[in-house]
């Protein structure tokens, strides 16, 4: 049997949902139901299944990387099972091989007859995966496959929709605060504007019905997501729902005090800092911050650094220097 990547087509670093994809675009692809002229179908199903069921189990797939087992999920060196048939059997080992600690079967057939696929022999842990891919693939495979099951993937014969999908929007913090219009890029392609409301929270979520992806199996598609998350700023810092930014203090009013100009995320505003105030000393704003629940808002805490002129100032060096040299 072929490498179990190769017949996904997947490299060796896929993750699980991408082996869940290929597994699911490939088995309409290649089921026996859509193939029915083709002598080989069956086999090549039953392949596809194979290489699904090693890599789409993590111990087995860490097996058959560590070149524990085979490519048919046998370990190395067993020769297999007699018989033959229509359908394929491939066993495989949990808590033992062949049978459970309770004695239960673990093997499973796969068999393809007037009635679709069947299953029997599974373990106890199997409910819930072959055979819910299965109902999903017969579900998409049009008239004859959907009779045969009488179901496509869903109670009242519903065809299994597309995924949601989350789409994360860097929005300005100014936005954040003002609400407006920001550009969302779906996964069909398409950008589209969204409004988002006012004073939102970083991880407010918004719905766009139908747009997430699409139905592998013609139904309708999923929902997206519109996640809003804070674009980086280049005055403020977030720390939560509190915003921290640096204010230029001129020597002079260090020194004597008096009204320095803070930016805001509305404009800027005045502070008054008192004579003497060093370098790296913290005032807050209080409401200046970000939003937080129940319609609160955040605080803005502007720290203070000391700035020389940006001019030589020759009366200031020889203040200083006296000063120094203790003279005055």
């Amino acid at each position: 049997m072929r490498d179990p990547y190769d017949i996904l087509g997947v490299a060796r670093t896929a993750d699980q949902p991408e082996i869940k994809r290929a597994f699911r675009r490939l088995a309409k692809k290649l089921h026996p139901d859509a193939n029915k002229g083709d002598p080989t179908a069956q086999d090549r199903f039953a392949e596809l299944n194979s290489a699904h069921e090693i890599l789409s189990d993590p111990e087995k797939r860490g097996q058959f990387d560590r070149g524990e087992i085979d490519a048919e999920g046998k370990p190395k060196g067993f020769e297999g099972f007699p018989g033959g048939g229509q359908g394929f059997e491939r066993g495989f080992r949990r808590g033992g091989f062949g049978r459970g600690p309770g004695g239960e079967t673990i093997f499973e057939s796969f068999s393809y007859g007037p009635e679709g696929a069947r299953r029997s022999g599974h373990g106890p842990h199997d409910a819930g995966g072959f055979d819910d891919v299965i109902s999903d693939i017969l579900g998409g495979l049009g008239g004859g496959a959907r009779g045969r099951r009488g179901r496509a993937g869903g109670a009242g014969g519903e065809v299994p929709r597309g995924g949601d999908v989350e789409i994360k929007v860097p929005v300005s913090l100014e936005n954040v605060i003002e609400g407006g219009p920001v550009k969302v890029h779906l996964p069909n392609g398409r950008a589209v504007e969204v409004k988002i409301p006012a004073k939102v929270a970083e991880g407010h979520r918004m719905r766009l019905k139908g747009q997430g992806e699409p139905s592998p199996f013609g139904g309708a598609p999923g929902d997206a997501y519109v996640v809003i998350a804070y674009a980086p700023h280049r005055h403020f810092r977030v720390e939560g729902a509190d915003l921290r930014t640096d204010v230029p203090l001129p020597l002079a009013l260090a020194v004597t005090g008096g009204k320095v100009r803070v930016p805001t995320l509305s404009g800027e505003v005045e502070l008054s800092v008192p004579a003497w105030t060093n370098s790296g000393r913290t005032f807050r704003l209080r409401g200046r911050g970000l939003p937080k629940a129940q319609d609160a808002m955040g605080d803005l805490f502007a720290t203070m650094r000391i700035m020389l002129p940006e001019e030589r100032d020759p009366e200031l060096e020889a203040l200083m220097t006296r000063r120094q040299d203790g003279t005055i």
